[in-house]
């Protein structure tokens, strides 16, 4: 007996069309299939990892990932949306993430500390495996930055982006602007060895890690409580405020 086999009609919008071939790009086209299947199964069979949905409509109404798809439907599906509250529509997660906190994979250490210079929480160790990263992400509700798919396409991740760039830079600003975040740029606010947050503190209660001409010319410091880090405006502050005003430029 043959098996029939099914037809829907499905559209990406936004950002999603980058996962996609051009002939498939920002237009509705046909898919067919057989097997009982999930939303969430299709979407990633056609290359987009599920952490960059959250939202999809299914003849008009907004599913769930384990939605199964029928003979007939009309889908369309749309990128995260960070920067919106759309809770009475979607129902993909709890809730849009607010005031976001990232996890840096493996080969992302300059983005990482780009983005910590830039003040915004990162997490990064260069030793990492993809369970540890995923379980970090779960626990501390940080997105995954990647240029890894596969890691993004395991079904536990909830949060994630996949970097379109492979130079730091660019990288900078694609997330700077994928996750709206050019007005909570604070600089040399955070550790750039930890990610932990910067204090003031009194030339006395430091003075003994001080090199001499630090401590003769150098009044204010920052100091990070974790890694025992101290921090001063010396050379290394000057071409780190360079940096950041190239970087800005590019966002």
């Amino acid at each position: 007996m043959k098996i029939k086999a099914k037809k829907i009609s499905i559209r990406f919008y936004e950002e999603l069309n980058d996962f996609l071939p051009k002939q498939k790009r920002k237009k509705r086209f046909e898919h067919t299939f057989i097997d009982r299947t999930s939303v969430k199964d299709l979407i990633e069979s056609l290359g987009i990892p599920h952490t960059e949905v959250d939202l999809i409509l299914v003849n008009g109404k907004s599913v769930k990932f384990n939605y199964l798809i029928g003979d007939g439907d009309d889908i369309s599906v749309f990128p995260v949306f960070e920067s919106f509250d759309i809770s009475d529509v979607q129902h993909l997660r709890a809730k849009p993430l607010r005031n976001p906190k990232f996890i840096c994979d493996v080969h992302l250490g300059k983005l990482a500390k780009n983005l910590r210079m830039l003040g915004f929480d990162v997490y990064y160790k260069n030793n990492l495996s993809d369970e540890e990263i995923v379980k970090i992400s779960l626990a501390e509700r940080r997105s995954i930055l990647t240029r890894d798919l596969g890691i993004l396409k395991r079904s536990e991740v909830t949060h994630g982006y996949f970097l379109r760039s492979d130079n730091p830079e660019n990288q900078i600003s694609e997330v700077i602007k994928r996750f709206h975040l050019s007005s909570h740029i604070k600089p040399f606010s955070l550790c750039l060895e930890c990610g932990n947050k910067l204090k003031r503190i009194t030339k006395e209660k430091i003075i003994d890690q001080l090199p001499e001409k630090v401590k003769e010319r150098k009044n204010k410091f920052l100091y990070c409580s974790q890694c025992n880090k101290v921090y001063w405006a010396g050379i290394h502050y000057k071409s780190m405020t360079k940096h950041i005003n190239e970087l800005v430029k590019i966002i």
